[in-house]
């Protein structure tokens, strides 16, 4: 974690903060209830950007009701990052982006919130840090359950001994995703600016099925379900632990359930060895919601005295014999499989990094922490892809011996768009 002492100050302590939104559909709604749930007077919003024309309008109207004030709406964040009026900007765009729009923010003089994954690719996890290494930028990791106070509390007592010596972590997703067909060729949608929604991506034509949820199993645009979900427990596995990056992954899996565009994985079981002392397993059904302990995502730890199992709204610590000897509920209840995820963890995380920009606190899930778990998460798709074990440098993440792995790191942007640090 990084302490605020450390960042370039720009605010005072009971300045107010402006915030800039990218991405309002879905997740993005709800990070904008947050923030005005959370930041009070003390937040503005006085611009949004989305690549949706009807969004811009149902979001503008609802924090012009909510705050008196009608923001400025714009397409293109390219401009909306030099807005000087904005202090920091919260990303919650499709995955391609995030890391390009959060350079640019940062070169702009922003502080950013940005969504996980925090990269397309494994090379934007370099470029993100270095960026904010260099420009001092609060910026943080929308990874909200490194902010739960019971989870907080589990990870502290684990790492006080109350399951002796922790070496195994496993996290788990289920749902019941339907099929996403295949996509037709039409005429792009009126409202939708497509050469903007692209953005940093290589041009490709329009169909039915992409737009706006279903990008995630698309190649081009997407990260699949490791990115998209399990990458949450995995941090918590890797914080429970006490470790970095691997030094093995494997992965097993592939597209089962339905035959149609979805380019990605629906089931996925990625492992991670660290040298023998611990291991990290994701399992990961897309379309099969069968849950472990009544719950669709969650991870156990396990120790020489005992386990913990963790999720979003509490945690229940075992002894050896597999008996329940302590339950902790959150006392709210956030959401855990839908697409949009409200809940109190987005307060509590979004109330850390406003008291950070304000210079109090330490980061829950500085960039730097944020990039080595969605690293993880790039490594499992690329062992699943090579169908092979990656050997892994442990001090940059970078793939051993292996060429053909070690191809996936980057990408080919459309000109004009490539990030730079």
């Amino acid at each position: 974690m990084t302490s605020a002492a450390s960042y370039a100050r720009i605010l005072g302590a009971n300045e107010r903060i402006n915030l800039g939104f990218v991405g309002l559909r879905s997740r993005g709604e709800a990070l904008v209830k947050s923030t005005l749930s959370v930041g009070g007077s003390g937040v503005g919003i006085p611009a949004i950007c989305d690549v949706d024309s009807r969004v811009l309008d149902t979001a503008g109207a609802s924090i012009l009701a909510a705050t008196g004030q009608a923001p400025a709406a714009d397409a293109d964040f390219r401009r909306m990052a030099g807005n000087p009026d904005i202090d920091a900007v919260v990303i919650a765009t499709p995955d391609h982006t995030h890391a390009p729009f959060a350079i640019m923010a940062m070169q702009a003089g922003k502080h950013v919130y940005v969504e996980k994954p925090c990269s397309y690719n494994a090379r934007e996890c370099e470029l993100l840090v270095e960026a904010q290494q260099r420009t001092g930028r609060v910026v943080q990791m929308g990874n909200q359950q490194r902010s739960a106070p019971t989870t907080i509390a589990a990870i502290g007592a684990i790492h006080n001994g109350a399951i002796g010596r922790p070496y195994m972590g496993k996290a788990w997703y289920s749902n019941k995703r339907g099929s996403i067909g295949t996509g037709q060729a039409v005429p792009v949608p009126d409202w939708l600016d497509w050469d903007l929604w692209q953005g940093p991506a290589p041009r490709r034509s329009y169909r039915d099925n992409y737009v706006h949820y279903n990008w995630h199993w698309f190649r081009h645009w997407g990260t699949g379900e490791i990115n998209n979900n399990a990458l949450h427990e995995l941090d918590i596995c890797r914080w429970a632990l006490g470790v970095g990056l691997p030094d093995r992954v494997t992965s097993s899996g592939g597209r089962f359930h339905f035959q149609d565009d979805w380019e990605f994985y629906d089931t996925q079981v990625a492992s991670y060895d660290y040298a023998g002392d611990c291991s990290i397993t994701w399992e990961g059904r897309s379309c099969n919601d069968l849950k472990f302990f009544g719950r669709g995502r969650g991870a156990t730890i396990h120790g020489t005295e005992g386990s913990m199992l963790i999720d979003r709204n509490g945690y229940i610590r075992y002894d050896l014999a597999g008996n329940e000897v302590e339950r902790v509920d959150e006392g709210a209840t956030s959401a855990t499989t839908d697409v949009v995820g409200e809940g109190p963890l987005v307060d509590f995380h979004f109330r850390n990094y406003f008291d950070v920009i304000r210079g109090n606190g330490v980061l829950h899930s500085p960039i730097d922490e944020g990039a080595v778990s969605t690293l993880m998460c790039h490594l499992g798709n690329i062992a699943q892809d090579v169908g092979r074990t990656l050997e892994i440098d442990t001090t940059t993440g970078r793939i051993l011996g292996d060429e053909q792995a070690m191809a996936a790191w980057s990408r080919e942007y459309q000109d004009g768009w490539s990030p730079e640090a």
